[in-house]
């Protein structure tokens, strides 16, 4: 077993079962890690290590009776906007810092009932809206690999405090990409899960109630620094929410392949509203020429692919919709005044974003049918492709930026974009509800972490997270970064 601070989550099971290893000591390693580096990084924001610490004597207690639950006695952080009874959640608004929840997320009760020790909850942007994580209740979260740039958002403190060796399991959401980003800027593994895979009731606004009504776009998945990891977490934590379990059971699928010579792998590492760096077209294009050595069949271009920029489009008008039906009524009408401004057939991103933000229902109704025709043609797809492989962002890691979200730039190779673009990759798999796996698959020439999505079909999740397994085994994955190994 590696050192206990990067040891994978199976590495750590295994010892505390065969206890070469107590909970009690894991849980202070993790702690004394915390307490060395976070002043730094600043990821686990919200600290729990009393009640971790009677969890952990639990734990040991139950390990030496022989239980064996899943997780019994591994440390594990939570992302600030899930709901964990007697801490805080805020979500970043400064009028939420005192207000606690009455009770657990069902996640946070799953990890639990697993055995899983919650040490404390890991940092957010606010309202979750941001590719970074800092807001004016616990300030900045810093990445692990250059304390200067965003470790992503919103799950950016999840992803940190897996790079720095607190946990080995953390608890994310993800509706533009806020598990997929933080595990590529950081050099983690991440899933996005189908959408109605895991139960997302508890990942909710302060003051809201925790309803398991399904959300549209939005879900919630695991962080881990192994692919294997990420399978058993997925599979520990998938099944309808509690309250609709008295009719439904889960049982998906199996992977399509067990190995890469029986994969069918369609590799798409451009979109036509965003070009992609060079790093990262390298990147993907080694990646390609490794798959075809180890005999997966691979194409770079298929006249099934569905219209990407309808795709982003759609899926813009569906995400503006909810994030304008959530806004302060000053807001909303400042930007309704700014979108009659628009001529009428302006077709860009800003102005899809602009115009959905203040969309009638009507509006929504004719987006959500052309999600259905686009469902239909990515279903097409998947009958002669097993996963689709894509980038997360443009580019690694980019240094933080707080100023006005709505001036914001990101520089590729040298030209900017406006920064709402990074949505459109993450569009592909929210928009349909695909599940999407997030892996490490190179370094930058700074020495940055990237990653890329691997795609595949609805519900057949483990499809996407065996390929990243086999990814992990034949061209790496997580390695510690600098001064935290």
């Amino acid at each position: 077993m590696p050192g206990p601070e990067f040891a994978t989550l199976r590495d750590q099971v295994a010892a505390l079962r065969a206890r070469t290893i107590s909970a009690t000591e894991l849980l202070e390693l993790t702690i004394g890690r915390i307490e060395k580096f976070d002043d730094k990084v600043n990821a686990m924001v919200v600290r729990d290590f009393d009640r971790a610490r009677a969890a952990a004597k639990q734990a040991d207690t139950a390990l030496a009776r022989g239980e064996r639950t899943p997780l019994l006695g591994v440390p594990v952080a939570v992302k600030e906007s899930f709901n964990v009874a007697g801490l805080p959640t805020t979500w970043g608004f400064p009028d939420a810092k005192d207000w606690q929840p009455d009770e657990d997320a069902a996640l946070v009760t799953r990890v639990k009932a697993a055995g899983g020790v919650v040490i404390g909850k890991t940092n957010v942007p606010r309202s979750l809206h941001d590719w970074q994580s800092y807001n004016d209740i616990y300030g900045t979260t810093n990445n692990p690999w250059d304390l200067a740039r965003s470790p992503g958002g919103s799950s950016g403190g999840s992803s940190a405090a897996l790079a720095a060796g607190y946990v080995s399991l953390a608890l994310g959401s993800d509706i533009g990409g806020s598990l997929r980003v933080p595990a590529h800027f950081c050099g983690v593994f991440a899933h996005k899960p189908s959408r109605t895979l895991l139960p997302g009731r508890g990942n909710t606004p302060p003051r809201t109630p925790a309803l398991p009504a399904p959300q549209d776009l939005a879900v919630v998945g695991p962080m881990t620094r192994s692919a294997a990891d990420l399978t058993l977490a997925t599979l520990l934590l998938a099944g309808p929410d509690e309250v609709e379990a008295v009719a439904y059971r889960l049982a998906l699928p199996p992977p399509r392949s067990a190995e890469f010579d029986n994969f069918r792998v369609l590799v798409v590492d451009t979109h036509p509203l965003l070009p992609t760096s060079t790093v990262i077209r390298d990147g993907f294009d080694r990646i390609a020429r490794g798959l075809e050595k180890a005999g997966a069949a691979v194409a770079r271009h298929s006249a099934l692919l569905p219209d990407l920029t309808l795709t982003a489009y759609t899926y813009l008008t569906l995400l503006m919709s909810q994030f304008g039906a959530d806004a302060p009524v000053d807001t909303y009408r400042t930007i309704q005044a700014a979108v009659a401004d628009i001529p009428p057939n302006t077709d860009t991103p800003e102005a899809v974003i602009g115009r959905a933000f203040v969309a009638s229902h009507s509006d929504w109704i004719r987006a959500d049918r052309v999600r259905i025709g686009l469902a239909d043609k990515w279903r097409r797809l998947f009958n002669e492709f097993d996963v689709v492989l894509c980038p997360i962002t443009p580019t690694p890691a980019f240094p933080h930026d707080h100023s006005d979200m709505n001036t914001r730039t990101i520089e590729i190779d040298g030209t900017t974009y406006p920064y709402n673009y990074h949505l459109v990759w993450a569009s592909i798999a929210t928009l349909i509800g695909l599940p999407s796996t997030a892996a490490p698959i190179g370094r930058s020439p700074e020495g940055l972490p990237y990653g890329m999505q691997i795609i595949g079909p609805y519900l057949e999740d483990r499809t996407t997270l065996r390929f990243a397994e086999l990814i992990e085994q034949e061209f790496g994955g997580f390695s510690p970064p600098p001064g935290f190994a």
